[in-house]
């Protein structure tokens, strides 16, 4: 996670409870039944109302409108612009989706998240004004490629380009170790965060802890210097 992106969800009012969603695709009915099984308002549009139709079928959201999101004034009837954060789903649609986060930005939406389909697409929706542009294509590519080389990681989080936290399962050469004999800071420069114990973490575990292969542990650390643990 980039340091804009931590800025934008700081900005985000916490007491918000109403979202509305652009695009009525796979990702945007995921973002709608996510928001609405949490108890959100949930208002979402589409172009296709066979779409908007199944969406209301399917119980995924509060209510939901048929129109035409790069007219500006149909957007302004139904009523989005009044909406503290609304979500532009239609990422494979490029045009659509440039038009559609600028009639939002220039109405005064505070808050626009937009899905983006490819880094160009992500260039231009950053240059209309969205406030978060995701691409979550690319995101998994890297998250499988990840999973391939370095399969003893099971969660990677992103501080910024340079520095991550990671979860990872203990390798075997830690197994029987405390934490005070391994010196990860000194060989690594790594430092332990948590380390499961009977499926629960134990957070900030004394320098006395034994670690046992096949448990997970917690560090964080620079990439160069996670990427030097003996992680298969």
């Amino acid at each position: 996670m980039s340091l804009s992106s931590l800025n934008f969800f700081r900005s985000l009012r916490k007491g918000n409870s109403q979202f509305a969603v652009i695009g009525l695709g796979r990702f945007g009915r995921a973002v709608c039944s996510s928001l609405y099984k949490m108890g959100y308002e949930v208002m979402g549009t589409d172009v296709d109302e066979k779409r908007v139709s199944q969406a209301l079928t399917d119980q995924l959201l509060s209510h939901a409108v048929q129109l035409d999101s790069t007219e500006a004034s149909a957007l302004k009837e139904s009523g989005i612009y009044e909406f503290d954060t609304v979500i532009v789903a239609i990422g494979n649609y490029l045009e659509e989706s440039i038009i559609t986060t600028l009639n939002l930005k220039e109405a005064g939406v505070p808050h626009v998240v937009a899905k983006a389909s490819s880094e160009v697409h992500v260039k231009l929706l950053k240059r209309v004004g969205a406030d978060h542009v995701i691409y979550p294509e690319h995101e998994a590519g890297c998250n499988l490629a990840r999973a391939l080389t370095k399969p003893n990681i099971i969660e990677r989080f992103e501080l910024d380009p340079e520095n991550s936290i990671i979860e990872l399962i203990i390798p075997d050469g830690f197994h029987g170790k405390t934490i005070s004999e391994l010196q990860l800071r000194n060989r690594y420069g790594v430092s332990i965060l948590a380390v499961s114990q009977d499926g629960r973490f134990e957070i900030n575990p004394t320098p006395n802890k034994r670690l046992e292969k096949g448990s997970a542990m917690v560090v964080i650390g620079s990439n160069k210097d996670i990427n030097r643990l003996p992680i298969n």
